[in-house]
């Protein structure tokens, strides 16, 4: 958490995608009850719509529509006048061994993860560059720096948005626009019930996994293993995102901690570890 004499950021106009349920839904109620003018957005606007009773704006937003995100950037200038920053939190997930998964999954995966949130980015940038000043928070993942079985697609994805958002960095601060990469640990969400809808293919004997199949449901509810509440992440990454001056990267959640040291470790050791934690030794 920040020091108590840290100064922060003040009555900012935020724009969150995702925010229909668990991470992104408590981060905008967290930016609105700390004076924030914040919009939040999701693909069904009736999803969000208990939101404006608690001061915050709602708005419809597909980030794999350009149109949809014009319209939502649209009206949010159109209300405010402005917008200082945003917070890309929209996010899908797909679990399974890679080479057996649907390539139509992965690609909407990517598309969402990845070129979603850099497309919002996109559509914010020239205001924001106009006014010299903005801040673009952009949801990783500790997944993105920890490579773990049954969840490539989403792991490759979120270390693109990792790296996108380092160069992005680079090339916007002679705007005056910072960039924050949040890298959550486990948070409570609906992140594992929704990845892991089709998963029941890996079972079947067509599956070369099949005998790694308890392996596969582990990892799609590892996040959800005694998670930090989406309250308590929010209220940290808040504090830390909105401080005066921005920090490269937020890392919270439950193993957070363990999982980055669980990254640096030498590559042998470390995917011997994750392969028998999930069953993987089971296919020897």
């Amino acid at each position: 958490m920040l020091p108590p004499t840290m100064a922060t950021l003040e009555g900012q106009v935020v724009l969150v995608t995702g925010c229909s349920t668990g991470i992104g839904r408590a981060l905008a109620r967290e930016l609105a009850g700390r004076g924030h003018q914040t919009f939040a957005s999701a693909r069904q606007l009736g999803s969000i719509a208990d939101l404006e009773g608690h001061g915050i704006h709602t708005l419809e937003l597909d980030v794999t529509s350009p149109a949809s995100i014009d319209s939502a950037v649209g009206t949010l200038l159109s209300r405010a006048g402005r917008i200082d920053a945003v917070i890309n939190n929209a996010g899908v997930n797909v679990f399974g061994p890679i080479l057996e998964t649907p390539l139509d999954a992965v690609r909407g995966l990517l598309e969402t993860n990845v070129l979603g949130a850099l497309a919002v980015a996109q559509a914010v940038f020239p205001h924001m560059a106009e006014r010299r000043a903005g801040r673009i928070v952009n949801i990783g993942s500790i997944a993105g720096v920890l490579p773990t079985p049954f969840a490539a697609a989403y792991c490759a994805s979120k270390s693109a948005l990792h790296m996108l958002s380092e160069v992005m960095r680079m090339e916007v601060k002679p705007f005056g626009i910072d960039i924050v990469v949040v890298q959550p640990g486990g948070v409570k969400s609906n992140i594992a019930s929704s990845g892991s809808r089709d998963i029941g293919r890996y079972a079947a004997p067509s599956s070369r996994y099949q005998r790694a199949y308890n392996g596969i449901q582990r990892r799609a509810n590892a996040s959800q293993d005694n998670p930090m509440p989406a309250e308590d992440f929010a209220r940290e990454v808040v504090a830390q995102a909105f401080a005066g001056t921005a920090p490269r990267i937020i890392r919270a959640g439950t193993g957070v901690e363990f999982l980055s040291l669980l990254a640096e470790r030498a590559p042998d050791e470390r995917d011997a570890l994750l392969s028998q934690t999930y069953d993987l030794t089971a296919l020897d």
